[in-house]
């Protein structure tokens, strides 16, 4: 036995997974602090600068606004943390809500049996998306914008071919009308301030998705396709199911926005939707998600999607004419995204 004592191990050599993280340095970390930082300055100004914006009522309708678009956000987080986008998801929503209604009406009297199909038929959508992209290796971009394209001109030619409008018809006094309109666009009230049911379809998902990511051997698929695909693959990440598996996601809440949007409204107008894919990749961006990938939260898409309920609503509030929505939301976007850049900037500085 020797008697030489051992020298004390350098603090340089322990494991980095066992240095201890100060609070502050955790919280500087996280993805969507820059856009909690943004909320709470789009918060103050609008309660300085529209006296209404503060009620309760005003509450609700921030949230329903914030909700419609953060069902939508969750999930495209998700896939820009996986690298990829989907230009066709704002379109999905309105071929979602288009199968339902036609469905419903043209092959059968109960408005369920047309929600299921269009379950099936929008993930078959999302699956479409995933298996092109993994099998052609072509960029994201090129293959959901074809999508885009194909599923604009088909919502418009079958509505018009078969009920002779741009609409569809009305379902309203089909069999299961209500008790699908209670599960996607029923009201709820609480202390007297309405609030509609997609806020918490919208928390679930966020929480789901949030699971997921922290929680979940997925996750960490996920976060390892978003930073760099070929190496993930090497030490054993299914690249191919992963992404397919994003695009289900993806579509999954194509479809619960477009029966919200069906049974909130009764009928559905073919042209609807256009426009809207850029909106739920902005509102990822402001919370926090990077476009190259690998790097984002769900949290933080709720969080830019709040924003951007604040900001449509607040602009009404306050009077203002609603044409300059558009100039707010770019000067939103490019001011969260330098917020982010600085705030990650401070945490690398501080690491």
């Amino acid at each position: 036995m020797s008697g030489a004592t051992a020298a004390p191990r350098k603090p340089e050599q322990l494991d980095e997974r066992l240095v201890r993280t100060s609070p502050l340095r955790k919280l500087l970390g996280r993805p969507e602090l820059g856009s909690v930082v943004g909320a709470a300055a789009v918060f103050l100004f609008f309660a300085i600068v529209a006296d209404s914006f503060l009620q309760a009522s005003s509450f609700g309708t921030v949230l329903y606004a914030a909700s419609v678009l953060g069902i939508m956000a969750a999930p495209v987080a998700l896939l820009m943390i996986g690298g990829e986008f989907d230009l066709s998801a704002g379109v999905m929503v309105t071929s979602s809500a288009l199968i339902s209604s036609m469905f419903s009406y043209q092959m059968t009297a109960n408005v369920w049996v047309g929600v299921f199909v269009s379950l099936l038929v929008t993930l078959a959508i999302g699956a479409f998306n995933g298996f092109m992209l993994t099998r052609t290796k072509l960029p994201s971009f090129i293959i959901t914008l074809g999508t885009f394209l194909m599923l604009t001109g088909l919502n418009l030619g079958f509505t018009k071919l078969i009920s002779g409008t741009v609409s569809t018809k009305a379902i309203g006094d089909m069999e299961g009308f209500d008790s699908a309109r209670a599960l996607f666009a029923s009201t709820l009230t609480l202390g007297g301030v309405e609030f509609k049911v997609t806020i918490l379809w919208w928390a679930a998902l966020v929480g789901v998705a949030t699971w997921i990511l922290l929680r979940t051997r997925f996750g960490n698929w996920i976060f390892a396709v978003g930073g760099e695909a070929d190496a993930a693959r090497a030490v054993g990440v299914p690249v191919i199911r992963t992404k397919i598996g994003l695009y289900l996601g993806v579509a999954f809440a194509a479809w619960v926005s477009g029966q919200h949007l069906l049974f909130s409204y009764d009928v559905v107008q073919s042209g609807e939707g256009v426009g809207n894919e850029l909106t739920y990749i902005i509102a990822a961006v402001i919370g926090g998600c990077l476009i190259t990938g690998g790097y984002g939260s769900a949290i933080g898409s709720a969080v830019g999607a709040f924003i951007f309920g604040m900001t449509s609503k607040g602009i009404v509030y306050a009077e203002w004419n609603p044409d300059w929505f558009k100039f707010f939301l770019g000067a939103m976007l490019l001011l969260a995204t330098l917020l982010n850049a600085w705030v990650r900037k401070r945490a690398e500085a501080t690491a």
